[in-house]
């Protein structure tokens, strides 16, 4: 017969593992990895530099090294692993923001999968009486974060986004909803002889202008703010839209699709950068990913990951032609389609 105490005990670890991202989350907000960043130190140098309780502190440093995120040496001092330096805020490939916004914005939207489930509202709507993007509008912290947040994951994968597809044949592209440009400035950063319109909401690109100046590209590239549920800017070549329509249900995703296609001259194309969910999950890791982002979907937004057919359907109900679908290792799919006018 099979042991079920081995079911048991990987069980077991899956639901009791909600302490790994709230001690990561906490280890961030106290800036401990930042003041690891020269060096190991001990549990009570690191309380008195980050106003801490010293033997709660040194718990917390302890549970860390189970998690491969800090090593503790013969003397009890403590240092970063290559991982845990990820979550220090000034590092290539950081994700820092992330990790808080996941452990402190969104948890109690996790919380309310039971309900999101039975009522098909997202748990965003159930905590805060109002869903999609509406709680960062008069929460200058939470939205900071946030933006944070998505510039953090935009960067892991821009470098693939940009390696695998053609931007240059655009001499204009538009990113919709692009937030702080992270992939617009890795666009115009590769492909010179390109400009840029970054178009979001005005808590998005508030703080645009001195990302893109950093990047180096901020000359090349308009900055507009806006719903693009009601206008985007004309003109452009190319239409990119990342991880935009995931946020939306089908009927909203549609609407937005329109303003775009409004906006789209004849020639102009349309590039959805996007997870595809597989027609049938199975227990795998990479499948694993895609379900906790289905997930995280449903709380947050009552929106869905789709599969190609959902895509596809998607895009045709809403006037385009899918052209290719390229997957991008590491990073998403990239959906290119035309206007059905166009086609």
């Amino acid at each position: 017969m099979p042991d079920s105490r081995a079911d048991a005990a990987r069980l077991l670890e899956i639901v009791n593992s909600a302490w790994m991202p709230q001690a990561l989350r906490t280890a961030a907000e106290l800036g401990v990895p930042d003041l690891l960043a020269d060096g190991s130190r001990t549990a009570a140098d690191l309380a008195s530099a980050s106003g801490a309780h010293t033997a709660s502190l040194h718990r917390l440093l302890r549970a860390l090294v189970t998690i491969d995120v800090l090593v503790e040496d013969d003397d009890g001092a403590f240092a970063l692993t290559p991982m845990g330096g990820l979550l220090r805020a000034d590092v290539d490939g950081t994700v820092r923001a992330w990790t808080i916004y996941q452990g402190r914005d969104v948890w109690d939207e996790w919380g309310l999968m039971r309900e999101a489930i039975l009522t098909g509202r997202s748990g965003r709507e159930i905590a805060h009486g109002e869903g999609g993007f509406e709680p960062l509008r008069d929460d200058p912290r939470r939205a900071a974060t946030f933006n944070s947040a998505m510039a953090e994951l935009t960067r892991l994968s821009a470098r693939a986004v940009v390696a695998g597809w053609d931007f240059g044949r655009y001499p204009r592209i538009a990113d919709i909803g692009g937030g702080y440009g992270e992939l617009l400035g890795a666009v115009l950063g590769a492909n010179p002889g390109c400009r840029g319109i970054l178009f979001d909401l005005p808590h998005a690109v508030e703080a645009a202008g001195g990302h893109l100046d950093k990047m180096g590209v901020r000359e090349r590239c308009e900055i507009v703010d806006g719903s693009f549920f009601e206008e985007v800017p004309g003109g452009a070549d190319l239409y990119v839209l990342k991880s935009v329509l995931h946020d939306w249900d089908d009927g909203r995703a549609a609407e937005i699709l329109a303003t775009v296609g409004r906006a789209m001259g004849p020639d102009a194309r349309l590039l959805l950068v996007e997870r595809l969910m597989p027609e049938r999950m199975q227990a795998r890791p990479e499948h694993r990913l895609l379900a906790r982002a289905d997930m995280n979907m449903l709380v947050a937004h009552a929106a869905p990951e789709r599969t190609e057919r959902q895509w596809r359907d998607l895009l045709g109900g809403s006037g385009f032609d899918v052209v290719t679908i390229t997957p991008i290792p590491g990073a998403a799919t990239a959906i290119e389609a035309v206007p059905v006018s166009a086609g």
